[in-house]
């Protein structure tokens, strides 16, 4: 066997030049060897929004506000987040000019091909498809339990909302996730806008719940004199280390406005509002975080916050009980936000690596009616159903460690 020669190692580092993108000529059906037709063009900053703001709040919020206050800052937890969506703002920025400069389905992916090569491009598009899967798969392995309150327990679920122990399996089945990813995708197959109008519905609702925390506990806070922050031992009671410490663990929190930018292509004037999108989802997340933080290390001293229920126990300390199923609607809420948000991405990549010769020509093929890739579509939200239902979150959560 001979080695391999220059053409060969050409084909590795060759680059599309800018032109291709979508944005800047109007992708038309020839852009895709005529087996479809361009994605619609009809969202604007609100529909954005809502998918950013979806796509980044989690569930995690609920749980992470506790274990980062009791681990790393302390009542200095508001400025940690303060300095994590400082941080997550800049790298939004680098994605908005890319997204400008270049605003076609693909994302990173996109960009790593005019601007780096092709053998990169490969790489990192497998590497979002992956991401993207096993992340909406294992969000979706965590509504089942935050629902089992609702019921009285786990043990109370109906047997389709459950999580079941197969004979011969290691971990238990979970129904419930693989019948929402089903659900989920079925939703992306109607359309972007249709997509986006459930996403800012769900949305919404959480942010109620959001505004609620912050809206009780402040006035719980003034009517007892912010007990947590009277017995702290200062503000940062590990000092500029652990407030910087805990902003690196809260960025995470932040992720999700990427998932604005693989929606270029679907935007009316993207050269607008994909920063204004942007810029809108990540202002709200900073504010609605920074304000539940502060309220929560203000109920309840930091060595005392709930790592695990730190918003409900605070609530409960003060003889609200009954607050915990609101946090835990606005988890539920949450996690099918993101659920959408995780899934939403990955066909438009497919498409765009298809249209590239990268993937077969039939998956960048579009839906003439409903003008979104419903091949693709029905790939990844099978594929995620299928990790859903049988693999729990402890190894889903190994393999998006690897897939990063």
């Amino acid at each position: 066997m001979g080695g391999l020669s220059w053409p060969d190692l050409q084909c590795l580092v060759r680059r599309k030049p800018s032109t291709a993108s979508s944005a800047s000529a109007g992708l038309a059906e020839a852009a895709d060897g005529g087996r479809g037709q361009r994605l619609a063009k009809t969202l604007s900053v609100p529909h954005l929004a809502a998918i950013g703001v979806g796509s980044t709040i989690g569930a995690g919020i609920y749980v992470l506000v506790g274990t980062v206050a009791r681990e790393h800052t302390g009542p200095g937890l508001t400025v940690s987040f303060l300095i994590a969506g400082v941080a997550a703002a800049l790298s939004a920025l680098c994605y908005a000019e890319l997204s400008c400069r270049f605003p076609s389905a693909g994302s990173a992916y996109h960009y790593s091909y005019i601007c780096i090569g092709e053998s990169v491009a490969w790489l990192i598009g497998w590497a979002l498809i992956l991401e993207y899967t096993i992340g909406g798969s294992s969000v979706a392995r965590g509504i089942s339990p935050n629902l089992a309150l609702f019921f009285g327990g786990q043990d109370k679920l109906p047997f389709f909302l459950a999580q079941v122990q197969v004979k011969g399996l290691d971990t238990p089945v979970d129904p419930c996730a693989a019948i929402l990813v089903l659900i989920v995708t079925a939703l992306l197959c109607l359309g972007i806008k249709e997509s986006s109008f459930v996403e800012g519905i769900i949305t919404t609702a959480n942010i109620i719940v959001m505004l609620f925390v912050i809206c009780a506990g402040g006035w719980l806070g003034f009517r007892n004199g912010w007990t947590g922050y009277k017995g702290a031992e200062g503000y940062f009671p590990k000092g500029v280390g652990g407030v910087l410490s805990g902003s690196a663990t809260l960025f995470f929190a932040y992720i999700g406005f990427d998932t604005v930018a693989s929606t270029a292509e679907e935007v009316k004037n993207p050269q607008r509002d994909l920063p204004l999108g942007m810029g809108l989802t990540l202002s709200l997340c900073c504010f609605l975080y920074m304000m539940v933080s502060a309220v929560v290390v203000g109920l309840v001293p930091y060595r005392n916050i709930d790592p695990y229920t730190p918003i409900s126990s605070a609530f409960a300390q003060y003889g609200m009980e009954w607050a915990e199923y609101v946090v835990s609607s606005g988890a539920v809420l949450a996690l099918i936000a993101s659920l959408i948000g995780g899934i939403l991405p990955q066909p438009r990549i497919i498409m765009a690596m298809a249209r590239d010769g990268l993937l077969p020509p039939l998956f960048s093929t579009v839906n003439r009616q409903t003008q979104v890739p419903i091949l693709s579509t029905i790939l990844t939200g099978t594929c995620a159903s299928i990790l859903a239902f049988f693999m729990d979150v402890s190894q889903l959560a190994g393999m998006e460690h690897l897939s990063h």
